[in-house]
């Protein structure tokens, strides 16, 4: 039993050894660059399909959409729409804001009487009696000390209508198509003033949809008696981002339960011809029971319905035509005083508001920093009245999805397979889809989808793909140079460097020049010298003809006593193998001058060496036991080698080459020696003598 379990415990062990190796096999660079892409991805997606909320990336989608609006909002001058401006130069003409009603009457009367506009808006609410005649003070004494004054009474009365400012303007408005504006306001405690005006008549069925509407608790209307003379009003309340920018507009509202209209849809209502308002909503879909959200409103026209799209807050986007100035201005003093030319207005739809920066209503929009609130009306009516609104869909998180799963996914299947600068080059390929795709969009079918999410993923998984690549890159020169420096010279590891995925320690047969080469007569003058001073020696003799090989671009193999070993053609290639290693040969024999040189001034004996070298096929790779192993050649050709160099004090010569080096020399100068028969062969062979080339 306790065995049992001793073998039960020493198995739970060794799978969880390997469940972590496996998990740290998966969890390398390699590995992990393309997990973190696809997580990437799902939280991009997560985020386009609101389930996930990223706010930078709201932020980002709105400066972007700013910058779409400013640069594809071209649209000329309208001359269908002209703005009467209460700015700064009326007020300094005419005295400061609120005017006398007597003065607005008289605005009035001139914008239709002697200017013929066609339909008057205004921007500016009158909520408060005009008391400017003095006609309460004239009351206040017809109810106090002259109450008796039975003459007092009559004249009052007689001049009642001519004080009366409000009761004039009134009386004006009746003559005109006046669409008034009022303002809504949310909060507890919200204050209520003035009078409202009819709200707009909703099918029985649809006013339970209606409760998405944005809900507003209080309102400053207009007078009663200026509200019941003008022929509509319309809300001038704006929704702000949450960046404190004017991007949406509201055209339909509700309070305690009615909804009203926007001050530029009900002036679009006139226009078209019919005053009237259709709500249409989602078709329902089949889990659900009843009409979906509201996705449009539809105009009723002379000419039919026209369909505007909304959200379910029943709010648009603003239809910027470009900044500010794309509608005609003239100022209220100029119309007061008749100074505009007869045709200003004629024909046309005017709206009074104002931009004198002391009436605080400037606003922050895509277009401009400080634009007046009555162009943002303008812009509104113009959009409304061309039909050209530009709107976000209900199904825009799905087409947005739907376009960065594709990219995402293509941008994960091909940067793998190509190059950094083809990676970059894909990335640019991918920002130009999906900006494409989206300008397309937004100019064709005035459908504004979000652009930020699939942005920040081609940035995003190109960064991911680039800061892996250079650290696996980092990594693999690193293991190139800790594997083959000792081997090679530096700026062989640096040429490898540049592709270290073709380089390995793997044992391969190919082609080489292998180089031996040793100090004769060793043995004997090392039993005679000091330890020490020996070993100095030849670290100085290994030290100068290592540098010679690497010179030549060899790789170092081995020392063997007094021995040196090394090779050509690996792991550089190098089709000039024979003649580098020849070349490297006959330099280590001219190097040796220098050192014995050198030697003698430290009473040292003098060295000489010999050297063999030979070309043919052997196998070159990391070898050796499971305790030690080093990157070297084998092979019949490596022998052969070994060979030649014992024969160099037989014939006297400082280096000797085989046949096949010889044959790789092409035209290089050789003298044959001899035919020989080395030990291991039974067939003789042709050994040479390099000269100097």
């Amino acid at each position: 039993m306790m065995r049992s379990q001793k073998h039960l415990t020493a198995v739970s062990k060794s799978s969880f050894v390997e469940f972590v190796a496996s998990c740290g096999r998966w969890l390398t660079p390699g590995h992990l660059r393309p997990w973190l892409g696809v997580a990437l991805l799902g939280v991009l997606l997560a985020h386009s399909l609101n389930y996930l909320e990223i706010v930078p990336l709201h932020r980002l989608d709105a400066l972007l959409y700013d910058f779409r609006v400013r640069l594809l909002a071209r649209g000329a001058v309208d001359e269908r729409i002209v703005i009467i401006d209460i700015d700064e130069r009326s007020l300094a003409e005419l005295g400061r804001w609120p005017w006398s009603r007597l003065r607005l009457a008289d605005l009035v009367d001139r914008v239709f009487g002697q200017y013929g506009a066609l339909l008057l808006g205004l921007d500016v609410i009158l909520a408060e009696a005009d008391e400017s005649s003095g006609l309460p003070a004239l009351d206040a004494l017809a109810r106090g000390p002259l109450r008796q004054n039975a003459a007092f009474r009559s004249a009052l009365q007689a001049l009642r209508p001519t004080l009366d400012y409000d009761g004039r303007l009134a009386m004006v408005m009746r003559r005109y198509p006046v669409i008034l504006g009022f303002h809504l306001s949310s909060g507890t405690g919200a204050a209520r003033s003035g009078q409202l005006p009819p709200p707009v008549v909703i099918e029985p069925a649809l006013a339970a949809q209606a409760a998405n509407l944005t809900q507003w608790a209080g309102y400053g209307g207009n007078l009663a008696i200026l509200q019941q003379a003008a022929t509509a009003a319309g809300f001038l309340s704006a929704p702000l981002d949450p960046d404190g920018v004017t991007r949406h507009a509201f055209l339909l509202a509700v309070h305690d339960g009615q909804v009203y209209a926007a001050l530029s849809l009900v002036m679009a209502q006139v226009l078209l011809g019919q005053p009237g308002l259709h709500l249409r909503f989602a078709d329902s879909v089949p889990w659900q029971s009843g009409t979906g959200p509201l996705e449009a409103l539809e105009l009723l026209t002379a000419r039919g319905a026209r369909r505007i799209a909304v959200d379910q807050q029943g709010a648009v986007l603003l239809p910027f035509r470009g900044a500010e100035g794309r509608f005609r201005y003239h100022s209220a003093a100029d119309v007061l005083a008749g100074r505009l030319p007869a045709d200003s207005l004629r024909g046309r739809v005017v709206l009074l508001g104002t931009t004198a920066p002391g009436l605080l209503d400037l606003r922050v929009t895509p277009v401009g920093e400080a634009f007046p609130g009555v162009e943002v009306h303008a812009n509104l009516l113009a959009g409304l009245l061309d039909g050209s609104m530009p709107h976000s869909p209900a199904g825009a998180p799905v087409l947005e999805a739907g376009l960065v799963l594709i990219v995402g996914i293509g941008l994960l299947l091909g940067f793998p397979r190509v190059s950094p600068h083809g990676a970059v080059a894909l990335a640019l390929l991918a920002l130009v889809l999906v900006t494409g795709i989206n300008l397309v969009a937004w100019t064709v079918a005035r459908v504004v989808l979000p652009l930020a999410t699939g942005l920040v993923l081609v940035a995003a998984l190109l960064a991911l793909h680039l800061f892996f690549g250079s650290y696996l890159e980092f990594r693999a020169r690193r293991r190139l140079a800790e594997l083959f420096g000792q081997y090679v010279p530096p700026e062989l590891v640096e040429e490898m460097s540049r592709d270290p995925a073709r380089y390995s320690m793997e044992g391969r047969s190919a082609e080489l020049t292998v180089l031996f080469a040793d100090v004769r007569g060793f043995t004997t003058f090392a039993e005679q010298m000091p330890p020490d001073e020996l070993a100095q020696l030849i670290n100085e003799y290994f030290s100068a003809m290592t540098d010679v090989i690497r010179a030549h671009r060899g790789t170092l193999d081995k020392y063997i006593g007094d021995a040196l070993v090394a090779f050509w053609g690996a792991p550089l290639a190098d089709p000039q193998h024979a003649r580098h290693a020849v070349a490297a040969g006959l330099a280590m024999q001219a190097a040796l001058g220098g050192v014995n040189q050198r030697f003698a001034a430290r009473g040292w004996p003098s060295l000489r060496i010999g050297i063999g070298i030979n070309t043919g096929t052997m196998v070159v790779g990391d070898m050796g036991s499971r305790h030690r192993r080093a990157y070297t050649v084998l092979g019949d050709a490596v022998n052969l080698a070994s060979r030649f160099e014992g024969l160099s004090s037989q014939y006297g010569a400082g280096v000797i080459i085989g046949e096949a080096t010889r044959q790789a020399l092409g035209d290089w100068p050789c003298r044959q020696l001899d035919e020989v028969t080395v030990r291991g062969r039974t067939t003789p062979v042709a050994i040479y003598e390099p000269l100097a080339e």
